[in-house]
């Protein structure tokens, strides 16, 4: 049968949701109940004596009080001296009792001495001979190559070794759906390899045990429990916590399980790679109960402990030509970043390789510095940013089923499927990020995992396990192929190569900008008869170079001007700009024509040679001897003109700012500078900020200055008043007639 998915993981349609409930929350560590292939006698320390049992009459012919009354003084002296020791060193401890050999298992749990006792009549041993092979099973194991070779070589040697008819390699993928790896089966019996299970057939409460618990035995799926009495732990009160025990019986829904599946008996071994439960050694018996040794079972246990530190070497080892060729692309795209680290964006763009070329993709994007570009098979650009920023908000680097996790991705499936992102630091929403499109594939499971039913018990509804195994197809979309860890690493290293380069090319910019921005300075106020000059320049506090610039120059009329200004941005390019706006204006006022035809001057060369710049700037022209100023500004604050009448902002003959209009006529505005009259350019910088409103610090401006102070006394005054931030520059030339 065939079904179409839009994702891997089987939904559970139609089913109670206290039936789900139920399942998850049954006690499957604390069933208050054995199998019946062995007794369990819970005992208090050190008198051994009895507190609770289960199966004690029909396997030790007696319910005793104490061990005492079924362990011979030998026997006894042998158990008291392990319990002081590692019980791990002491299992099992071999022991007759009535006649009868049995294997006497210990540990300790809620507060109790638990001992399990399991007869040797009845268990199946693969012999001395086996065990003499052992270190060449070893061998074999440790010289796989591949997952296959050493998944294939776990399920031949474990049955083998266990006896059982079938054995599967169980392998869970990130939904905790299993897929059979591997399978050593009688020859009658239909293969299982290839086929999938939903994650329902192992409930979260199941794998967290199997994750701590490495070995599960049923010998006979048809027994019927034998309870533990008393059913509560006289030391807590509550029932006894069986999660470790060998005998502990397993859940009524397991046993149904593998009874519609026709499996009479059953063992479980776990593999867990890195802490992590990576899948199962599955063993079945069909032709009837089938109880292993306890040495088999340690045996079989051994050999899934040392798959289990292989897992991770021989899985690498298999990738290791994809993990190769992706470092080999990551060293060339590095090295490309060093030969043009001013241009990483042409760097992993325009070259050969690119960043699309790094991981196997059908689509790259890169945005640096603000700017995305897209390399070969995306998403819109207008969608890119939004996806990467969805996926990085869920807390993870990759999916390979975008459109589950996002499910406003759903439409662009067909690029996006599979999404990889990283984000690039430095505070601009920058990344790096690959696509892999929808990947149509055909999952063949264990029988259809979509139609579990409810049956109703006495306590409540409860899910009951699908009665057809047979193999069922459907095909799944909206999925990518999936990404692996090497290439999400490679993907990280290269974006944090980027932001250590960015924060090198910043601190350089830094130093070099404020290094042109010093040339910018003057070193000493030029000595004009009549006027008092004075300046203030305070750098920012972050030391990001700031665009603030003023000038003093002399003309050839005899008139001064007194030039403020602005660059918009920070940093090597603001300086950069800054020193050809402060040259290029120079210039013109050098021309003697007035502050408007200059600034209409300069705004003429950003339009034709620095388009895109802003700029704001303020020219205040003086004549020494009359007194005569004229004032034009572009975009800039208000000049303040201090006099015996009071204090006043110049808004007259404000313009727009340089940059925004390709052509503009300034005006002007004309008064005379009286003899205690003072003027005050200034930058933004003294008077913005975000928790003020910018009117109100301009009439804390105007309070704080005064006519008749001297210029340099003015500006201490009104830096004082204001007190500035220190995350801008801040910059005030004042002047006045002496």
């Amino acid at each position: 049968m065939t079904s179409i998915a839009s994702t891997p993981r089987p939904e559970v349609p139609g089913v109670d949701d206290d039936a789900l409930q139920r399942c998850a929350d049954e006690p499957i560590a604390v069933p208050g109940a054995i199998q019946p292939h062995g007794a369990l006698l819970a005992v208090t320390e050190p008198d051994l004596a009895v507190v609770a049992s289960a199966g004690a009459a029909d396997v030790l012919g007696t319910q005793p009080a104490s061990l005492a009354d079924v362990l011979a003084p030998a026997d006894l002296d042998r158990l008291r001296a392990g319990l002081a020791g590692d019980l791990t060193e002491l299992n099992p401890l071999r022991v007759t009792v009535a006649g009868s050999e049995l294997d006497l298992v210990v540990h300790r749990a809620d507060g109790l001495l638990v001992t399990e006792w399991e007869p040797l009549a009845g268990a199946e041993q693969a012999g001395a001979a086996w065990h003499r092979r052992l270190p060449r099973v070893l061998q074999r194991l440790s010289a796989a190559g591949t997952l296959e070779e050493l998944t294939a070589t776990l399920a031949r040697d474990v049955r083998a070794l266990t006896g059982f008819d079938r054995v599967m390699v169980y392998r869970f993928d990130p939904e905790w759906n299993g897929e059979v790896v591997a399978e050593d089966r009688r020859a009658d019996l239909e293969p299982f390899l290839g086929l999938r299970y939903p994650a329902s057939d192992i409930p979260a409460q199941a794998r967290a045990l199997y994750a701590t618990n490495w070995l599960r035995l049923i010998p006979d799926a048809t027994y019927r429990p034998v309870p533990l009495e008393p059913g509560a732990n006289p030391v807590t009160g509550r029932p006894l916590d069986l999660s470790a025990a060998v005998l502990r019986s397993v859940s009524p829904v397991h046993l149904e399980y593998l009874a519609n599946m026709g499996v009479v008996a059953s063992m479980s071994v776990s593999l867990v790679d890195r802490g992590r439960l990576w899948g199962l050694i599955a063993c079945h018996s069909y032709s009837g109960p089938h109880r292993p040794s306890y040495a088999d079972r340690v045996a079989a246990e051994f050999l899934g402990r040392t798959a289990s530190l292989l897992l991770h070497t021989t899985v690498e080892a298999g990738e290791q030509g994809r993990v190769v060729a992706v470092a080999q692309r990551q060293a060339e795209l590095v090295a490309a970043l060093g030969r043009t680290p001013r241009a990483p964006a042409q760097a992993l763009t325009g070259g050969t390789p690119t960043a699309l070329d790094l991981l196997p993709a059908a689509g790259a994007a890169v945005r640096l510095d603000g700017r995305l570009h897209l390399l070969g098979s995306t998403p819109p650009a207008d969608r890119v940013p939004g996806l990467v920023a969805a996926l990085l908000a869920q807390g993870r680097p990759a999916t390979d089923a975008l459109g589950t996790l996002v499910p406003a991705a759903a439409d662009v499936a067909d690029t996006a499927s599979g999404l990889l992102a990283v984000e690039v630091g430095g505070g601009r929403g920058d990344f790096l990020a690959w696509f892999r499109p929808e990947t149509p594939r055909e999952v063949t499971w264990g029988g259809n995992p979509h139609t579990p039913k409810t049956v109703e018990t006495g306590t409540g509804p409860r899910l009951s396990p699908r009665r057809s195994f047979a193999a069922w197809r459907e095909t799944v979309r909206g999925t990518a192929a999936p990404w692996h860890q090497h290439e999400i690493a490679a993907a990280r290293a290269l974006a944090a190569h980027l932001t250590e380069s960015a924060l090198q090319r910043a601190t350089e910019d830094d130093r070099l900008a404020a290094a042109l921005q010093r040339t910018l300075l003057l070193e000493a106020l030029p000595e004009v008869p009549g006027v008092a000059l004075a300046v203030r320049y305070r750098p920012s506090a972050a030391d990001v170079v700031g665009g603030d610039w003023y000038d003093l120059v002399p003309l050839p009329s005899s008139r001064l001007a007194i030039v403020l200004g602005d660059v918009a941005g920070h940093g090597l390019a603001a300086a950069s700009v800054t020193a050809q706006l402060r040259h290029a204006l120079r210039a013109h006022l050098l021309r003697d024509r007035g502050p408007a035809a200059a600034l209409q001057g300069l705004g003429e060369v950003i339009a034709a040679l620095l388009p895109g710049e802003l700029a704001t700037a303020v020219v205040a022209e003086l004549d020494p001897g009359t007194g005569d100023v004229a004032v034009a500004s572009a975009g800039h604050l208000p000049v303040l003109h201090a006099t015996v009448d009071g204090v006043r902002l110049l808004g007259e003959g404000r313009g727009p700012a340089l940059g925004l209009l390709d052509e503009v006529d300034y005006a002007e505005t004309r008064f005379r500078l009286a003899g205690p009259d003072r003027l005050l350019l200034y930058s933004d910088g003294l008077v913005e900020r975000r928790d003020v409103p910018l009117p109100d610090r301009l009439d804390a401006l105007c309070a704080a200055a005064a006519a008749g102070s001297e210029p340099d006394a003015l500006l201490d005054d009104v830096l004082a008043a204001l007190d500035p931030p220190d995350t801008d520059d801040v910059t005030l030339v004042g002047l006045g007639r002496t």
